[in-house]
């Protein structure tokens, strides 16, 4: 069998050649997308095995942080719960550095109290949290804290992996990367997928493998139908991955301002302001958002006005419908308002948050999560999914399961270029799709493409430049193929 039907049979296209006449048809802009899907494939792979690996250890650590750090987050039920005052004032007692910023009290029979104390010599929405037996005010440890979900060391120092490999700024513009092309290389493939012209039981071999095949047709059929069935979570993972960046992510969020899509904060200062921190959409991930890193004001000093303190203040959100679990969030000012948030991120989500007047008790602001803009209760649902926290276990079980057929379908990938070696030529590599594809392109088609792929370039900076860098190279590489063919058929013709 030739080269050109064997490559035809396995969804894929031959060779893309200019017709003579100059004609545009459908079937370069699928030999475009083949070209932009094998380079892409073929040299963000490793960034995408590394994002999988990580993302798996932390949809792992996220139960495992319940028995890793059980002898901190449980206790024996007593009898009586303590008043949050009563046990604040241990947590104070035994670690008066530092200033209170939020309590979280124990949302189960058993749970301990976080007491939520932010340290100069910790890090950006890092917090040291002092944990207390609810029941006898015993102090039963101190760990560091990140993020709005409140990770503790093993699951952060994990996160901090997937996030940038411990590199810092530097570091996260490989995950950037990654989920920047994860969508350009997951919706190639998809587009690849369901378009190949076949006839016969055409439904079931785009979503099933099909049988009897052997050499590269069968690792093109695994490869295929296991991607096209994990895209729409690879897009959504990217897509999210993407809000937490430090490019693309900025965009993000003044768009989402620019059109008011922000999430709504309770007024805690009479001028109607929000004090830093009372909301977010963004989790561990994040170096922006919500993870509680501003520094409370504790009453008590001389001058002071009069305060609640933490326990009237979540008795009084408990009389406007708040649930635990809830973070009771330290006035960031004097004269500003308590805040109580619900802080449950799995289903059914609650997220309502009021703002209790320091002085009297009384609640001054209400914001209800069924009043959050449609775009907000998304953003929150896609990060909490993303970090495996909305369904619990099914939801990490599932990204652990995703991340290991994205691992599937890159060492598929690769598996094919092998496959496609020459096996009677001294050359080791497969060949890739051949260059010019643009050039048969519809000009319909062609000139809105090339728009829209300049706006994302922008919006996406990351992936803009690494494309402009590939288009370069590859323009480069091409010249030099030319000047080669004219140079040996020079030397031919002498």
């Amino acid at each position: 069998m030739s080269a050109t039907p064997h490559l035809r049979e396995a969804g894929e296209e031959s060779p893309p050649e200019r017709p003579a006449n100059g004609r545009r048809s459908r079937s370069g802009f699928r030999a475009l997308v083949l070209r932009l899907h094998f380079y892409a494939g073929l040299l963000i792979a490793p960034f995408l095995v590394i994002a999988a690996l990580t993302g798996m250890l932390y949809a792992a650590a996220v139960p495992a942080e319940r028995i890793i750090y059980s002898d901190h987050l449980r206790v024996p039920v007593g009898e009586q719960v303590l008043s949050v005052d009563e046990q604040v004032a241990a947590a104070r007692e035994e670690y008066p550095e530092g200033t209170i910023s939020g309590v979280r009290p124990g949302a189960e029979p058993g749970d301990t109290t976080r007491v939520l104390l932010t340290l100069p010599d910790l890090g950006p929405s890092h917090r040291l949290g002092v944990f207390v037996d609810p029941y006898t005010a015993d102090v039963i440890g101190a760990l560091e804290v990140y993020g709005s979900s409140g990770a503790l060391p093993a699951r952060w120092w994990i996160d901090e992996m997937h996030r940038g490999l411990h590199l810092g700024d530097f570091g996260r513009l490989y995950s950037e990367l990654a989920a920047s092309w994860l969508i350009v290389v997951a919706a190639g493939g998809v587009v690849l997928w369901i378009g190949r012209r076949r006839e016969a039981n055409r439904l079931r071999r785009t979503l099933l493998p099909e049988r009897g095949l052997r050499g590269r047709r069968a690792t093109l059929t695994w490869h295929g139908v296991v991607g096209l069935w994990i895209s729409v979570g690879l897009m959504a993972l990217a897509a999210t991955g993407l809000t937490w960046s430090q490019y693309a992510g900025s965009n993000v969020t003044d768009l989402r301002a620019s059109l008011s899509w922000q999430t709504p904060t309770v007024a805690t200062t009479p001028d109607g302001g929000s004090a830093p921190g009372d909301h977010g959409d963004h989790g561990d991930h994040a170096d922006h958002g919500d993870h509680g890193d501003h520094a409370g004001h504790e009453a008590g000093a001389e001058g002071d006005a009069p305060d609640i303190g933490p326990e009237l203040a979540r008795q009084a959100a408990e009389g406007q419908g708040l649930r635990a679990p809830v973070e009771i969030v330290y006035p960031a000012e004097p004269g500003a308002a308590y805040v109580v948030k619900e802080i449950k991120p799995n289903w059914p989500i609650r997220h309502d948050a009021v703002a209790v007047d320091s002085a009297s008790a009384v609640v001054t602001d209400t914001v209800r999560y069924d009043d959050w803009p449609l775009a907000a209760k998304l953003a929150r649902v896609g990060v909490d999914g993303h970090m495996g926290l909305l369904f619990g276990l099914p939801n990490q079980l599932a990204l652990i399961a995703l991340c290991g057929a994205l691992i599937a379908v890159v060492v598929l990938g690769y598996r094919m270029w092998w496959q496609r070696r020459p096996t009677r030529e001294p050359r080791g590599w497969g060949r890739p799709p051949a260059r010019g594809a643009w050039r048969r392109v519809p000009l319909a088609v062609l000139l809105p493409g090339a728009a829209v792929t300049l706006l994302i370039g922008w919006f996406v900076p990351l992936l803009g430049i690494s494309l402009l860098v590939f288009l370069a190279v590859d323009a480069l590489l091409g010249l030099r193929a030319r000047r080669r063919r004219e140079a040996a058929a020079s030397a031919t013709a002498e």
